[in-house]
């Protein structure tokens, strides 16, 4: 298997070091040929300078910057069509996953088109999770998919999946166009259940208003194109 990982930052120079040099070793380990992208999203720490320090000396890793900030899905985009190898793997910059557990999305990757992660113990401020709660069973009601965390950051994609999708999302939306999209072309998605840690460095933006408002937007235009 070869793989392309990829880690969309935005002000993540306390974590994104840690992270690539964890991804690098397990896909070593685990794959004939393999890359890890890191796509800074107009940051304004030293994301950018640390990631560029990490590709000159290995060629496996390479960066794509934002000048400007394109949110989470402008991000996660950048990272998809980029990405060269047959299966694509993404998690956050934050550090909250172990990306040794990759190895058990790959052992389902024979059986599916896409791989997701759960989170069995999420980590998250209460209203976090009250927000991800209700914001997954509006989107799986909507949809008619069956996935226990839709928008968990670790997930494994045949590459195939995202040509034919042509994701247009630019915020937290993406996830679920991207499994409504591969259900809606017959692909299967299978489940694992991940690890999930505290927040070590770095202040989390995702539940910011403006963050919520664009993805009902984006919702309800994607629902009414594939209806």
């Amino acid at each position: 298997m070869n793989i392309s990982a990829f880690f969309p930052c935005h002000n993540e120079e306390g974590n994104i070091e840690e992270l690539t040099k964890k991804t690098l070793f397990v896909l070593n380990e685990i794959c004939e040929d393999y890359e890890v992208i890191i796509v800074n999203d107009g940051s304004k720490d030293k994301t950018l300078e640390i990631a560029e320090g990490l590709a000159a000396v290995d060629p496996h890793v390479k960066v794509i910057n934002h000048e400007v900030n394109k949110g989470y899905g402008g991000a996660l985009k950048s990272g998809f069509y980029n990405a060269k190898f047959e299966w694509v793997f993404f998690t956050d910059g934050d550090g909250q996953f172990d990306v040794n557990e990759i190895r058990e999305l790959v052992k389902l990757s024979e059986k599916h088109g896409i791989v997701t992660g759960y989170r069995m113990n999420r980590q998250d401020p209460i209203h976090r999770k009250l927000n991800a709660w209700a914001w997954g069973s509006l989107v799986k009601m909507l949809f008619r998919f069956k996935v226990k965390d839709v928008d968990c950051a670790f997930k494994l994609i045949k590459k195939e999946i995202l040509d034919k999708a042509q994701l247009t999302a630019e915020g937290a939306m993406i996830s679920t166009e991207l499994l409504a999209k591969a259900k809606k072309m017959g692909y299967t998605i299978g489940e694992v259940g991940v690890h999930h840690y505290p927040r070590r460095a770095g202040v989390q933006s995702g539940a910011k208003i403006s963050v919520i408002l664009r993805a009902f937007v984006e919702l309800f235009k994607l629902y009414k194109k594939l209806k």
